[in-house]
This record gives C-alpha cells, sequence and structure tokens, in this order.
C-alpha cells in the first residue's frame, strides 16, 4: 500500500502544468521511479529524449507537491481508491492505451478488469428511438449469464439511458467523469450517481475542485475508450462526442458498433456515416455485438499443437504460441498475459497468421490451427 509520500509524487506529477501522460511516462522510464524525477537536475533531464528545454524547466521550477498533498486528504476523507498506472490495480485494458492517465480516482465497488466490458455513449440529444435502443440492449444483456460492465459518460441522453437501464436491469455501470469527484455534473444526475456507487461506480483523472471545462470532456473520451473492449455507437449527429470516443476507440485497436437510423433522422446521421466509412460494424441488437465480439461460444479447451518444422519462431512469437496453446485468448488479453505493448502485439500475431501458427476470429479474439 502506497505511504502518504509516495502517493503525493503520483498525483504531483499528474499536476505539472504543460506535461501530459506520455511526457510523464517517458519521464518516469528515464529517471527510474515518479519520486526520482522530482529529484532530477535540469541538465539531466534534457538528455531525456523528447524532453526538451522547456519540459525541464516546467519540471524543475513545479511547485505541486503541497496541492497533491491536500488532494490526499480529500482521498482519506471520501475513501477513494487511486490507481496509477505502474500499478497492479490499474485497469489492465487502460494499461495498454499509449495516452491513458497517470492515475486515476474511482469510487465504488465495480470489477475495472471484467471478462467483458462495453462502452455506450451517444448524443445529448437523445430521441425515444435512442432511448429504446439502450433500454433493450442491456434487458438483453441482462439475460445473459455472463457478466458484464457497462461503462459511460453520465452525461445527458444517452449516456444517462445507459446508465438507467443498468441500473433498472442490476447491471454494474461506471461513469466517467471529466472534473473532480467532489462534483456530479450535470447536477440533475447526482441521484443516479449515488446508485451507481452500489453497483458500479465512478472515475476520474482530476483532481477534486477541477473546473468545469468542455475540453476535458474531450479528454476523458480516452478512458471511456480505453477501458472497454467495445464502444457502441446508440445515436449521434454528424458530429459529437460520441464520434470522438469512436476514433480514439478505432486507434486503440477495439471493436466500434454502431446502430444504423433513417437517412433523414438527424441523430443517426453520425452512426450511419461511420457505418458506411468503415469505421464501425453495423449492429441492431445484443445478439450482433455478442456474435461478433465471440461471447457466444466457450472458449475450447486445451489443444496440442505442432509447429509447423519449416516455420522458426522468433522468441516473442513463440510466447505469444505458448500462450494460445492454452486456448483462445482476445489480443488485450494476450497484451496483458506478455507484457507487451499492443502495437508489438499486433504486428506479432499478424506475422503468425501469414505464417498459418494461427487464425483471427471475430471480436479480436485469436486461435492456434
Amino acid at each position: 500500500m502506497d505511504t502518504p509520500e509516495n502517493l503525493a509524487y503520483k498525483i504531483a506529477i499528474s499536476l505539472i502544468p504543460g506535461i501530459g501522460s506520455v511526457t510523464a511516462r517517458n519521464l518516469i522510464a528515464y529517471v527510474g521511479s515518479v519520486e526520482g524525477v522530482f529529484q532530477e537536475k535540469e541538465k539531466n533531464l534534457l538528455k531525456i529524449p523528447g524532453i526538451g528545454e522547456v519540459n525541464a524547466k516546467r519540471v524543475v521550477r513545479q511547485n505541486v507537491l503541497e496541492r497533491a498533498k491536500r488532494e490526499i486528504d480529500f482521498i482519506l476523507k471520501n475513501r477513494v481508491q487511486t490507481f496509477f498506472y505502474l500499478d497492479d490495480n490499474y485497469p489492465t485494458r487502460l494499461k495498454g492505451c499509449s495516452d491513458a492517465p497517470i492515475i486515476l480516482y474511482f469510487k465504488g465497488n465495480a470489477n475495472l478488469n471484467e471478462r467483458r466490458i462495453i462502452s455506450i455513449v451517444g448524443t445529448r440529444n437523445a430521441t425515444n428511438y435512442g432511448k429504446e435502443i439502450c433500454e433493450e440492449l442491456i434487458r438483453s444483456f441482462s439475460e445473459k449469464s455472463y457478466s458484464i460492465l457497462v461503462v459511460s459518460g453520465l452525461a445527458y441522453g444517452i449516456d444517462v439511458q445507459a446508465h438507467k437501464s443498468c441500473l433498472k436491469y442490476n447491471i454494474p455501470t461506471v461513469g466517467i467523469f471529466a472534473h473532480g469527484l467532489d462534483t456530479i455534473y450535470p447536477s440533475l444526475h447526482a441521484p443516479i450517481a449515488s446508485k451507481m456507487l452500489e453497483n458500479g461506480g465512478l472515475i476520474s483523472d482530476f483532481i477534486s475542485g477541477t473546473k468545469i471545462d468542455r475540453a476535458n470532456f474531450l479528454r476523458r473520451n480516452r478512458i471511456i475508450a480505453g477501458m472497454a473492449d467495445a464502444t457502441i455507437i446508440v445515436e449521434s449527429a454528424k458530429k459529437g462526442g460520441a464520434l470522438v470516443t469512436a476514433d480514439i476507440a478505432n486507434s486503440y485497436n477495439r471493436d466500434v458498433f454502431a446502430f444504423p437510423g433513417r437517412s433523414t433522422d438527424l441523430y443517426s446521421q453520425g452512426c450511419n456515416k461511420i457505418i458506411k466509412m468503415n469505421e464501425a460494424v453495423l449492429v441492431e441488437n445484443q445478439a450482433d455485438i455478442e456474435k461478433a465480439m465471440n461471447w457466444d461460444i466457450k472458449i475450447p479447451t486445451i489443444r496440442a499443437y505442432q509447429t509447423s518444422l519449416f516455420v522458426e519462431l522468433t522468441p516473442e512469437e513463440q510466447k505469444l504460441v505458448d500462450l494460445l496453446k492454452g486456448g483462445d485468448r482476445f489480443i488485450d488479453e494476450i497484451t496483458i498475459e506478455t507484457q507487451l505493448p499492443m502495437s508489438k502485439v499486433s504486428s506479432l500475431l499478424l506475422a503468425l497468421e501469414f505464417q498459418g501458427a494461427i487464425t483471427s476470429l471475430p471480436g479480436k479474439m485469436y486461435r492456434l490451427k
């Protein structure tokens, strides 16, 4: 368990102005520890690739530790859990995203590494059609024998409808905030947020007291996309936050689904667009999603596999083959279990497919031939 001093450093590095999560990771990797970043001299920081003079000065001239220590008081008082990206308890799917937050703040009881996680997002101006899709989708998932976690943004429209339906049908649901956990926005959704703490939870990468800012809502979309196996767009106009989330999910090599609508429907134009551009798979119901994600089949028992005598595997390729000997795996599971970057795993899997050693299944699942 973190000491207050260790936690203060982890919070503080996320507060240095101009130092984002990617740069912070780079600093920690080269220096060796988060504490070491605060103790390093400017001349040594300048030697780190990609840091530069401006960022080096930002680090050495920062004054954020006291603010971080005050945040610890809020965390202890409100029983907030913290997940630092190097910690074992950090959500594993999100850990594989290069721009994931350095630290997360969480209240609730959800399993953030649930076997199946989906994000449901859409327009704030949800129509009855969109609300009915959410209701039926969640109801159908509730009838399945497997566990599932639903993530969304607690915003007006589709987001809050997804959360409401989850509460109604007893499916755990997590809301992602674009501000600190001391605030509920919109305030009208405070009762729903309170109920979510009983079966799900609330997550933010912002400290308490963070002002409501439009840019933060776009920033939080990377968490909504990164935490899930698949992002489902229910309704969206031609432009909007839901399409931004879909784009981020695609960049993370996650599945994206969209419900179609009539060409004349304003809040279906975005869904129709990304389906037409092959940026989302058209789905009409829960069964379509389940089939695409391979959730409707049982993982087969362990099979023996003999690599072709004519195929020479690299050590990393052999590592993936050995893992798949234990049964089919989703790409996220392979990334987590091998501790390799997602981009590297994707490249290795493609190479193994070309060699005829494995085959890809729907839902980014892989199987030995």
